[in-house]
């Protein structure tokens, strides 16, 4: 695809279970570099690290990448890409794609998805990825954000609950089941998302709507608004980010093996 999208990583310092969290060492490198080389193997014409600390600014400048300095009262990562995009004076028409500071696994094809697939669909205002769901703990976990989608590929429903609910197979073969049966298709929703700019200066005016602030995602300020979100099965397995302890070590070892 041609290079018409920008890549923004928001980056926090001040991570609650794991402080300094883009400045942890991977292999030699921080997680925010990690995470920077891999989006710029994407088609992305330009990548940008966004951040409130001062310490990330000068750990990007070290590697030679470029970083926004924005404010630190943003509730949001959306918020902070916005300010962004009006820092830099990006046109109301641009691509931007939120890449999460702590995904150091992140498959540039997933990023050029994304990108691609908002440009393709001019009724969406978001595009993001997903993935089938497998197992029956996950579908059943509340921390793995489940979606419903249409045949366009435009998103119902976002739902920390199992859904879509397969009422007759828990009645029956999911009684006792580890595995979701194959005929079930339910999605877990990767939280990659690709904006256009015009839509993140509508977005930082909304107030945090009823759906979201019951289930803590704000995707469905969007929804709540009528804005449709376009939903893809991502085309390469986007690896988990990096949130706890545990899988900061997990990590350092693939990049060790």
């Amino acid at each position: 695809m041609s290079n018409d999208f920008v890549v923004v990583i928001p980056a926090r310092y001040a991570s609650t279970r794991l402080p300094g969290k883009p400045l942890l060492d991977i292999a030699g490198q921080t997680m925010i570099e990690r995470v920077y080389h891999q989006a710029q193997q994407s088609d992305a014409s330009r990548v940008v690290v966004a951040t409130d600390d001062k310490r990330i600014v000068e750990a990007v400048q070290a590697f030679s990448g470029e970083v926004c300095l924005t404010r630190d009262d943003h509730t949001s990562g959306t918020d902070r890409l916005q300010e962004v995009a009006q820092q830099l004076d990006f046109a109301a028409s641009t691509i931007v794609v939120n890449v999460q500071g702590d995904e150091p696994l992140i498959p540039p094809a997933a990023i050029n998805q994304v990108a691609q697939n908002l440009a393709n669909n001019s009724a969406a205002g978001i595009a993001t990825l997903c993935e089938r769901i497998h197992s029956r703990g996950v579908f059943e976990d509340p921390n793995a954000v489940k979606v419903v989608f249409n045949e366009q590929g435009m998103a119902h429903y976002f739902s920390r609950a199992p859904i879509p609910w397969p009422r007759d197979a828990y009645n029956g073969p999911l009684v006792n089941a580890v595995e979701l049966p194959e005929h079930i298709k339910c999605y877990r929703h990767i939280g990659i998302y690709a904006y256009r700019v015009d839509f993140l200066n509508r977005f930082v005016t909304w107030p945090p709507a009823p759906l979201e602030q019951t289930e803590s995602l704000e995707q469905l300020r969007a929804l709540w608004h009528g804005i449709q979100i376009h939903v893809a099965e991502a085309v390469e397995d986007v690896p988990a980010g990096v949130d706890t302890e545990e899988d900061l070590q997990t990590i350092r070892q693939l990049f060790d093996d």
